[in-house]
C-alpha cells in the first residue's frame, strides 16, 4: 500500500525506524543519527499526522505485513529496525514474521506489544496547561492496538525471532516500566536489556547521548 515514507537513500546499511504513539516528530533524533552514514526509511503510520488509514488496516499485524512489503520490494538484506514504544510492537511483529530474513538487528526502545501479567501500559498524562498526544493519533493507536494496547499472544512468539535484539528503557517509564522491559527480553532467543537513568518512555528524546551509544555500540 502507499505510505508517508521518508527515505534518506544512500549508505552502506539500511535502518527502518518505526514512530510511536507520538507520531513522526518523536523518532527525528533516531533518523539524524544514522543519516549520515546509512539509508533511513521512515514510514509515517497510515492514521497519524493526518494521514488515512485504510478499513483493512485494523491491527498491529497489517503494519508489520505492509514494511515487510516494503522491505521486499526494496531488496533490502541485514536491516536494522527501531522501533519506539507503539513502533516497537510493529517491530517485533515484522521480526515474527521475517521468514525472507530481511531483517539482521532489532532495536526496541520501551516498546509497548506484549501483555505481561502485572505491568498494564499506562498512557501519561499531560501536566496541566501542556498540550496532549494529538486525539487524532490516539485513535489510530488504539485502532490498531485494542483496548489493551497489548496483545496477549506476542511474547510466546518472540521465539520465532532469529535475529539479535538489544532493548532499551529509560528508568523512570511510567509507561511501561524497566520491569516490563525486562520481561520482554527474556522472550527473545538472543537479547541484551539495558536502562538508561535519567530517561523516560523516549530514552532517544530524554538522554540521547547514553541511548546512541548503546545502539551504536550493539551494531558495531
Amino acid at each position: 500500500m502507499d505510505f508517508d515514507l521518508l527515505d534518506t537513500g544512500g549508505g552502506d546499511r539500511a535502518v527502518l525506524v518505526l514512530h510511536g504513539g507520538a507520531g513522526p516528530r518523536s523518532v527525528t533524533p533516531i533518523v539524524e543519527h544514522f543519516a549520515p552514514r546509512a539509508r533511513v526509511l521512515a514510514p509515517t503510520h497510515p492514521g497519524w499526522a493526518g494521514t488515512p488509514r485504510p478499513a483493512a488496516f485494523g491491527g498491529v499485524d497489517d503494519l508489520a505485513l505492509a514494511y515487510l512489503d516494503l522491505l521486499d520490494d526494496e531488496d533490502l538484506a541485514g536491516v536494522v529496525v527501531v522501533g519506539s514504544s507503539f513502533g516497537g510492537w510493529v517491530a517485533a511483529e515484522l521480526a515474527v514474521r521475517d521468514r525472507g530474513h530481511r531483517l539482521g538487528r532489532l532495536v526496541l526502545l520501551d516498546a509497548i506489544g506484549p501483555a505481561i501479567e502485572g505491568h498494564p501500559v499506562r498512557l501519561p498524562q499531560p501536566p496541566p496547561g501542556a498540550p496532549g498526544p494529538d486525539p487524532a493519533d490516539l485513535a489510530a493507536m488504539q485502532a490498531y492496538a485494542g483496548p489493551g494496547l497489548a496483545d496477549p499472544k506476542l511474547l510466546r512468539r518472540l521465539a520465532r525471532v532469529r535475529v539479535p535484539a538489544l532493548l532499551i528503557w529509560g528508568e523512570d517509564d511510567v509507561v511501561v516500566p524497566p520491569a516490563f522491559g525486562k520481561a520482554y527480553a527474556g522472550a527473545f532467543p538472543d537479547a541484551r536489556f539495558e536502562v538508561v537513568a535519567g530517561a523516560g518512555h523516549q530514552p532517544a528524546l530524554q538522554a540521547p547521548r547514553e541511548t546512541f551509544d548503546l545502539i551504536d555500540e550493539f551494531l558495531d
